[in-house]
């Protein structure tokens, strides 16, 4: 199926259904400029620094690398909070509004990116689930009290040759102790879920309100899965857009290999022909 074929018939799922379950991985980012850390190579790339060391992205998003060397820790993920600050959301997030804006049950977000981009475009926060957390969020390296703060008046200072924190990093204003981001990380026994739980309490609450949802996945990855069961797990029709990852099962259903902006506005010129938007 070609690609005008494939934006048609995921137009024509979106117009015969009610609501929009976006559920989104790295690969959305990508046309934002930002790394999704495809393989250990494109890691060392974007993190030349810790290539040198043969760090792994396993090891330093470990709350372990925080305990033993938490200016590296920090460097690298103090490098991330200033990328995503400021990095823009690109025009595919404006689109995917201006879809959901059609619908009479709108738009929901589920979404493994802790980058707070859907947030900066404009989705309602009490619409977006962020199921590995946020780097916009900090909690007790300790989880002593059970507490989330906001990360806004935390401004690294970072050595992006060395991936090393020059400023002070952040500490619980409970215990003193080191903070880090509220982000489920590898080997995570101490992550603040509650923020997380709240979120998923409200997408429960939003598919039983919607009697027709279509989920249109961007991006998802099948080496941590957790974006795509959700939505394989709904029953309900499905758009897959993936450059690498594509296949969909069930009928009905539409894969685009593709960007998901270039997607997501070949869709958008599909719906505007046939009158939708």
């Amino acid at each position: 199926m070609g690609a005008s074929l494939q934006h048609h018939s995921a137009a024509r799922l979106i117009s015969q259904s009610d609501a929009l379950l976006i559920t989104a991985g790295a690969g959305m980012g990508v046309d934002s400029g930002l790394p999704d850390f495809r393989g250990t190579e494109g890691f060392w790339q974007a993190y030349p620094a810790l290539g040198r060391s043969r760090i792994r992205f396993e090891a330093i998003a470990n709350p372990q690398s925080f305990r033993s060397d938490p200016k590296l820790a920090w460097g690298f993920y103090g490098h991330r909070l200033n990328l995503y600050r400021r990095t823009v959301p690109h025009e595919g997030y404006r689109l995917l509004r201006e879809i959901a804006g059609q619908l009479p049950g709108g738009a929901f977000v589920f979404t493994s990116n802790v980058d707070g981009q859907f947030a900066r475009a404009g989705f309602d926060l009490n619409r977006i689930v962020e199921c590995h957390g946020s780097i916009h969020h900090l909690q007790c390296l300790a989880n002593c009290a059970g507490e989330i703060w906001e990360a806004e008046h935390f401004v690294p200072e970072v050595d992006e040759e060395r991936c090393h924190l020059l400023s002070e990093p952040p500490t619980c204003p409970r215990c003193g102790r080191l903070a880090r981001p509220n982000i489920l990380m590898f080997g995570d026994y101490d992550w603040e879920g509650a923020r997380t739980e709240e979120q998923q309490e409200g997408l429960r609450a939003w598919l039983d309100a919607v009697r027709n949802p279509v989920v249109i996945e961007l991006g998802a990855g099948t080496a941590v899965p957790t974006v795509r069961l959700v939505g394989e797990s709904l029953g309900v029709p499905m758009i897959r857009i993936n450059p690498m990852e594509s296949r969909v099962y069930g009928e009905g259903n539409v894969a685009i290999r593709s960007s998901a902006l270039e997607a997501i506005s070949g869709i958008v010129r599909e719906l505007e022909k046939m009158g939708f938007m």
